[in-house]
């Protein structure tokens, strides 16, 4: 009996809202009596302390506490007579409950930890938890490569920004506090002024151009002057505000003395050492000679050109070199931010705020362009490699399986074994996709790839990759805000871009280092003055890699780098050119067309169409007219005699070939035609053609040798309407005469066109002794040169 009254007395102390809740959920809500009539007394701060202490509690005394309260209330519903009784008289308050049950939906797992004092307390974290898990989970099935942006528009804004984890690589919201022992002592030994004085990132970001310098930059001419290093050789330095001054390159390089971040002193040699040898000295044990000027060049943050990358023997320890140049200067600027978080944070209130100016408009500080996939997981691993310390402090690197997913490549889907030079296995080697950006978070301790533009610290890019994320004007989704701020711009493997589309480059760089339409969430208290004058351009170093020397990169080097450091750019002269290379033995006839300059000769009756085609192209060196007036009336009329059979005709541009083809359609000429474009089926009808003979001329365009490297059977005579952009192409072309010896090598004929507006391309082929000759003559030259003389 005892019992049944205390149960009645618990019931007649609940509100008919109370007992109603009471009997749907098996548990007793606060919310009718105490809340309703009060709406400030909504506000969960109390409540969430007590829901953590209670949680705090031991699992063995809140769970006795959690079932007793549940057996309790639920013998309460199955024994007590007035329940029922009362349900009739709620009856005529269910709309009124109803009413109020989508308000108590939103509050009641909140409200309901004080009801019970058990119950409550177990379910409420134990739903926080299984939230938390599943966020864990899925956090670990992005990383893992799951791809949970099924939304169309929710693919197109994560590659701009990402809320959810921005906090996670934020560099606001972190301290230096919160990095590695390393972090830390970089910290201790950067606050000596006289380290910090020396150091070239601090030297070169913190010195502040006037407007008279700035001017100045634009308007006077570059001085320049020359010095000798014994490995990049001969070096030119360029510079308005910098007069007279002379490079000299170390003999010797500490990794000390180079100021790099604590933790790559440490990694640089164990990554660098597959390049070392045992020619190294002990004290330069970590560079090579080739790596050691580069980097000292870097390093001053200057802008480079270097004409001389190859990916047959130098091109690792180039992209290791300025891999390990990019990160330092992350690692720096990153640092710097952290340091003055912390700074910021335990300053006094009202103190100025002008000395934590440490960032930009916009976060990414360096962008890399790169022609494939493959580099670009190449550039990656490295990072990662320099980031790691040892074996056993591995970073946290998110996204990797799907970046190796996206960016590897397949071992089954190699070609078929055939026969290709070193160099084009070199360059073709791995995932080829020329579209790709990738955004690259880094921390001390993490990396993320696929960061948000707006949260990385550096892009990875192709040219077509930053053409189609930029745009064109007039279209609605583009943006290039995220290029205002950047720092550092690495060009590597320019030549090929030449044969892919040199316009997304010059695109590319009409849009870098403007400023932003938006604030995208700056604190304009932290963002450099040299930043919000638009002077960021001035800063800028660029790193230019090619593996030759031509007019349309140095336009770029030339009219688009601002630096106000200066320039240095490497101009070695070809002794020997790569006809030296050339086995077989035929007569090499140079004729020598007249242009009095590039754009004043090009053809009026072609002039219209084509400049609306490509102007930009047309600006370079496009359409002359005397170059195709000279071929159709001095040159094919000697190779329309049937004798003059099996001719190709390589064009190493694809309006020329345009114009050409048309041409040959026009008189009808027997010929056939190979380019890019053409689909493999019409290739190999139109090899097996000029191999049989059964047509005339074979019109044969550069990209497609660049892309394919097919050897070509059955040449007899061959004619350069231009000379190729690779030098190495020349002897490779004429050595496929050799592919179909049939005894008649006295037939063989070689014929190249040239201008005076050609001399780089020239010096590359017969080198730079026979091209000063060349050149002094006016008139066209006939000049007879048999490969076994070479």
């Amino acid at each position: 009996m005892g019992k049944r009254r205390d149960r009645r007395e618990l019931l007649r102390n609940l509100s008919k809202k109370q007992k109603k809740h009471l009997r749907e959920f098996g548990e007793e809500h606060p919310f009718h009596d105490k809340v309703s009539g009060r709406p400030e007394a909504t506000q969960i701060c109390e409540l969430s302390e007590n829901s953590d202490k209670s949680s705090a509690e031991s699992d063995s005394e809140t769970e006795v506490e959690q079932v007793s309260v549940y057996h309790k209330l639920l013998a309460t519903l199955k024994t007590s007579p007035e329940s029922e009784s009362e349900e009739e008289e709620d009856e005529s308050e269910s709309e009124e409950a109803e009413e109020s049950e989508a308000e108590m939906d939103s509050e009641g797992s909140q409200e309901t930890g004080e009801a019970d004092g058990g119950e409550d307390k177990k379910d409420v974290p134990e739903e926080k938890e299984a939230t938390d898990t599943a966020e864990q989970m899925l956090g670990q099935e992005q990383d893992d490569g799951a791809d949970t942006s099924c939304d169309p528009h929710h693919r197109v804004t994560e590659e701009f920004t990402d809320v959810k984890h921005e906090s996670e690589f934020s560099l606001e919201t972190n301290f230096m506090e919160e990095e590695s022992g390393d972090c830390n002592a970089d910290t201790r030994d950067s606050s000596s002024s006289h380290a910090v004085s020396e150091d070239p990132f601090k030297q070169h970001m913190d010195k502040e151009l006037e407007e008279k310098e700035i001017e100045k930059m634009s308007t006077v001419p570059k001085t320049s002057s020359q010095s000798q290093w014994p490995r990049l050789g001969q070096l030119t330095f360029s510079s308005t505000l910098e007069k007279h001054k002379t490079l000299k390159a170390d003999k010797e390089v500490d990794v000390k003395q180079l100021y790099l971040h604590k933790p790559l002193e440490s990694t640089w040699p164990k990554v660098n050492k597959q390049f070392l040898s045992s020619v190294n000295k002990p004290s330069d044990s970590s560079f090579t000679p080739l790596q050691r000027e580069l980097f000292c060049i870097m390093n001053t943050y200057r802008d480079l050109f270097y004409p001389e990358r190859n990916a047959l023997t130098n091109g690792e320890e180039i992209r290791h070199a300025y891999c390990l140049h990019a990160l330092n200067h992350v690692l720096k600027a990153n640092a710097q931010v952290l340091s003055n978080n912390a700074k910021r944070r335990d300053r006094k209130p009202g103190t100025d705020t002008d000395d934590y100016r440490d960032q930009g408009l916009t976060r990414p500080k360096v962008l890399m362009i790169v022609p494939f996939r493959e580099c670009a997981l190449r550039i990656a691993h490295i990072l990662i490699s320099l980031l790691e310390v040892n074996d056993k402090k591995k970073i946290d690197v998110s996204n990797k399986k799907r970046f190796k997913g996206e960016f590897g490549s397949d071992p089954e889907e190699k070609p078929p074994n055939l026969k290709r030079p070193e160099d084009y296995e070199a360059v073709f080697a791995g995932n080829i996709d020329d579209h790709f950006r990738i955004g690259v978070a880094i921390l001390q301790k993490s990396m993320r790839l696929y960061a948000p533009f707006y949260s990385s610290d550096i892009i990875i890019a192709s040219p077509l990759g930053m053409r189609t994320v930029i745009g064109a004007e007039g279209e609605k989704k583009r943006d290039f805000d995220f290029l205002s701020s950047v720092e550092i711009l690495i060009i590597d493997q320019a030549d090929i871009y030449l044969m892919q589309n040199w316009e997304h480059v010059l695109h590319l760089m009409k849009h870098i280092n403007l400023l932003p339409l938006d604030s995208h969430g700056v604190d304009f208290s932290r963002v450099r003055m040299l930043n919000l004058n638009n002077w960021c351009r001035y800063y800028r170093q660029t790193l230019l890699f090619s593996a030759l020397q031509n007019p349309q990169i140095n336009s770029v080097f030339n009219k688009h780098c601002f630096n106000y450091a200066g320039q240095v750019a490497v101009r070695n002269l070809p002794l020997t050119g790569s006809i030296s290379h050339v086995v077989v033995q035929l007569p090499h006839v140079f004729r020598r067309l007249e242009a009095e300059s590039v754009t004043s000769v090009i053809d009026a009756r072609s002039h219209q169409y084509w400049k609306a085609k490509c102007q930009l192209w047309l600006q370079c060196t496009c359409f002359l007219y005397p170059r195709f007036q000279f071929f159709i009336t001095k040159v094919l009329p000697e190779y329309r005699d049937a004798i003059m059979s099996h001719t190709l005709i390589y064009v190493p541009s694809y309006f020329d070939y345009v114009r050409l083809r048309n041409y040959f359609k026009k008189e009808d000429l027997n010929f056939t035609h190979i380019c890019e474009y053409t689909k493999k089926a019409a290739v190999c009808r139109a090899r097996r053609f000029f191999l049989k003979g059964e047509k005339q001329f074979l019109l044969f365009t550069e990209r497609f040798h660049f892309y394919k490297r097919y050897t070509i059977k059955g040449i007899r005579n061959l004619i350069f309407y231009e000379l190729p952009t690779y030098s190495h192409f020349y002897s490779e072309i004429c050595n496929m005469m050799k592919a179909t010896d049939n005894g008649v090598d006295a037939t063989w004929t070689c014929t190249v066109l040239y201008s005076k507006y050609d001399a780089q391309k020239l010096a590359a082929v017969v080198g730079i002794d026979r091209t000063a000759q060349m050149l002094q003559s006016k008139k066209n030259v006939h000049l007879f040169v048999t490969g076994e003389n070479e």
